[in-house]
Formats: structure tokens, C-alpha cells, sequence
């Protein structure tokens, strides 16, 4: 029976919370039964068992936070509790990387020493043969570092990071299998030197003026990779004004119609379709940057930033290019309500290829954003701002403008690329006709 460890639900998950168990210790556990609610850095999901048995002990409580790996209950025999034995054995299977490690290791012979009469003559005793190397020493090279991390990780690699002191726990491998390979020891050793906090003083508090917050899960892994993007990444930023009045009266003429499912189209999903149509007429920025070379995405994997009360997620809406405006619609829809009630798969915040922050609705007017990696782009969309303008009388009318910005990778896109992009998106904007066809 298992022992049960903190799954890892996401892929900057570094720790869980639980937040409830579904089962107390005594009770039956069948497979596909909910175990318990576990919160990650991006949401709240339900972990089914994956074996029956019964719950004998549960190590973390509710309301505490384990490493992923780390134990947090173990299923067995009514009355019967996780042996030291049973954790060994269970380590030692893991460890092993031959089918026929674990037999060499139990029928190898004593060494040579342990061998010989003790009246052998000294000659005998130090024989020139090689003594066979303990079990721990024929490991392979990925799991003989340590059997609790479980770290696949290529000789060289290791070697590098013990040089440059990197924890290779915290890396995710991109090689074949996850396995920790040279690039991604380099690249974690640059953001590690990049993002190297500076200390100041902390200053002193008057008690009642302010209090302390434990970073939640969430923040922590915002600030892990906002300081993992702007510091190695060079982020270049455009910018444009798109005239939003066609925009604006389409809106008003779908909203008109009550009875009509378009009623329920925003400015946003037209914004959002306008982002991904542009992607394919400008292909390139749907790239990103993979050491010596320049990954392009065949399909336009749409992440949207949503607010939420611990900080930003970004749902993803996959192969965004072949989905209607209102298709779209319903897809944003869906993911932000579920992202704020905590309810996501870790596969629906992956694998986004660019994204679309709007501030709008929070009455700003422009900001620059923070390229989500391994990205090459994201779009920061202002509010829409009725004010004067001049019209092709040059005559002084009002009208109705939004400021829509660009970040973008300088190793991937390049100037020209970019305002393509942003020339495409302006058109698609300024005749919102073209993207309900």
C-alpha cells in the first residue's frame, strides 16, 4: 500500500496547502475517490486516490503546507501504520534505474576482505583486483545524489551545478523525461545571479502602524518569475492609439439585441480575437526563445491575465485561432470565473504562447507589462477614452481612442516585427466587422 506524497499539480508548484481532507483516518479509500482539496500556486483542486485501502494516518493537517514529494498520508490495512521498512523499501524501488539493480545489489558477495581466512598471508589480502563498488556508488547518476529529491540530471549537469551552487530541486529538466540537462543549470545559475535580491534595512515599526503578511503561494511564484523575466529577458516596448469608435458602436448594436447570445460579447473578447487574428498574419511573435534557437507555435495559445485577490493568473485558451469571436467569448468567460473560484486544471495555465493584460476596466489609460516567459510578447491594453479629436475635415470632434501597448523580447521579435503586429492588430480594431466573420 502507498506511501502518499504532495503530487506536483502544476508547473511552478513547489509546494501545497492542504486545504481540507475528504476522508479522516479509519475510512475506506477507494481509487478515483476525492482524497482531499489541495491548493498550488495557481488554484484549488480535488486529488483523487489512486489506490484502495484505508486512510491509517495523515501526516499534514488541514490548513498545512508540504514540498511536493514530502509525505502527507499513508493508505494501508485497517489498523495497520507505515513502517520505517515500508518507507525504505519504497525508496529503494524508487532509486533503482536497471531492472537488474535491485537483484545485483542483494546477490553481490562480500567483499574481498570479508572473505579471506584470517590467516591468510598479507599478500592474499590486498589482492590488485578492483573491489566492486557499493550499491549507493553504481546508482545512476540522476537519483545517487539524493533518493528523497528525485532529480533526473545528466553527469555534466550535476557538475556544473554543484560548481555554481545551484539547488537543482527547484529546476524543471527539459530533457528527455524531465531530465536536468547542461542549458538548464546555466539558465537557472543566470536567473539566480539576475534576480539576487538586494538587501536593505529593514526599518523599524511602530506596533499598530502596519502589520506583516505571509507571501501566499501565489505571490511567491509572481515574484519568482516577474524577477526571472525582467532581469534576463531585454524587453523593448511599442506602442499605438487605435481609434475605437467602429468598435465602440458595434458593441452598442450587439448589446442592443437582448435576445441575441452576441449580447454577451464585450470590448474584451473582441480585443482578445483581434490579438490572435493578428498572430497570424504576424507569425513571428508567436515565438519564443530556447537558448540557440527560436521556437515558433504553429497554433496561437491565447493566456489572459486575470485579477484575483492573492495577485495574476493566466488561464490559457488553446488553439485560440480556430475559435469563433463568441467562442472566445465563452472560453474567457469560463476560465476567469473558474481561476478566481480556484477550480483550474494545472494544464489550463500551461502552455501559453502569448498574452493580453487589459487594465481598462480599472480606468487605466496605458502601462507597460511584464513579459510572461518563455513568451516573446505580451499586449497591455488601456481604457477606452472618449475626448477630442480631429477628423479628416480637420474638424475638432469627440471621439473615442484607447492606448494599447506592447513588451516584447528583443531575441525574438525585432522592431519591425512588432509594429507589423501591432499595424495588423490596429486594422482588425478600427474595422471590427472583419472579426465576426
Amino acid at each position: 500500500m502507498p506511501e502518499i506524497q504532495m503530487p506536483k499539480l502544476s508547473d511552478t508548484m513547489t509546494e501545497g496547502t492542504l486545504v481540507s481532507w475528504k476522508k479522516k483516518v479509519g475510512d475506506q479509500v477507494n481509487a478515483g475517490e476525492v482524497l482531499a482539496e489541495i491548493e498550488t500556486d495557481k488554484a484549488t483542486m480535488e486529488w483523487e486516490a489512486s489506490d484502495d485501502g484505508v486512510l491509517t494516518e495523515i501526516f499534514v493537517p488541514e490548513g498545512g503546507k508540504a514540498n511536493i514529494g514530502e509525505k502527507i498520508a499513508f493508505i494501508g490495512e485497517k489498523g495497520k501504520k507505515r513502517t520505517s521498512n515500508e518507507s525504505e523499501d519504497n525508496a529503494s524501488e524508487e532509486v533503482k534505474t536497471r531492472p537488474d539493480e535491485g537483484k545485483a545489489e542483494k546477490e553481490k558477495p562480500a567483499p574481498a576482505e570479508a572473505q579471506q581466512p584470517e590467516t591468510a598471508p598479507p599478500q592474499q589480502q590486498a589482492p590488485e583486483k578492483k573491489q566492486e563498488p557499493k550499491p549507493e556508488e553504481r546508482a545512476e547518476p540522476e537519483t545517487a545524489k539524493s533518493t528523497a529529491a528525485r532529480v533526473k540530471v545528466s553527469p555534466l549537469a550535476r557538475k556544473i551545478a554543484e560548481a555554481k551552487g545551484v539547488d537543482l530541486s527547484g529546476i524543471t529538466g527539459t530533457g528527455p523525461g524531465g531530465r536536468i540537462v547542461q542549458k538548464d543549470v546555466e539558465a537557472a545559475a543566470s536567473v539566480a545571479l539576475s534576480a539576487a535580491p538586494v538587501k536593505v534595512p529593514t526599518p523599524e515599526i511602530t506596533a499598530g502602524e502596519t502589520a506583516r503578511f505571509s507571501l501566499s503561494g501565489m505571490r511567491k511564484i509572481i515574484a519568482e518569475r516577474l524577477a526571472s523575466s525582467l532581469g534576463p529577458i531585454p524587453h523593448f516596448y511599442l506602442n499605438i492609439e487605435v481609434n475605437a469608435d467602429a468598435l465602440m458602436r458595434v458593441r452598442a448594436e450587439l448589446k442592443s439585441d437582448a435576445e441575441n447570445e452576441s449580447a454577451n460579447i464585450t470590448l474584451n473578447d473582441f480585443i482578445l480575437k483581434a490579438a490572435v487574428v493578428a498572430a497570424l498574419r504576424e507569425p513571428k511573435v508567436n515565438a519564443s526563445f530556447d537558448g540557440d534557437a527560436i521556437i515558433q507555435y504553429g497554433d496561437v495559445n491565447l493566456a489572459v491575465a486575470v485579477a484575483m485577490e492573492e495577485g495574476l493568473v493566466t488561464p490559457v485558451i488553446r488553439a485560440a485561432q480556430s475559435k469563433s469571436l463568441r467562442e472566445i467569448s465563452a472560453a474567457v468567460k469560463d476560465l476567469a470565473g473558474r481561476a478566481r473560484n480556484k477550480r483550474m486544471k494545472p494544464e489550463e495555465f500551461q502552455g501559453g504562447t502569448l498574452t493580453v493584460s487589459n487594465l481598462g476596466s480599472y480606468g487605466i489609460d496605458y502601462f507597460s507589462a511584464v513579459i510572461n516567459p518563455p513568451q516573446a510578447i505580451i499586449l497591455s491594453i488601456g481604457a477606452i477614452v472618449r475626448q477630442p479629436v480631429v477628423n479628416r475635415d480637420d474638424e475638432i470632434v469627440p471621439g473615442y481612442r484607447m492606448k494599447i501597448g506592447m513588451s516584447c523580447d528583443h531575441r525574438v521579435v525585432d522592431g519591425a516585427i512588432g509594429a507589423n503586429y501591432l499595424k495588423a492588430l490596429r486594422q482588425l480594431l478600427e474595422n471590427p466587422s472583419l472579426l465576426l466573420l
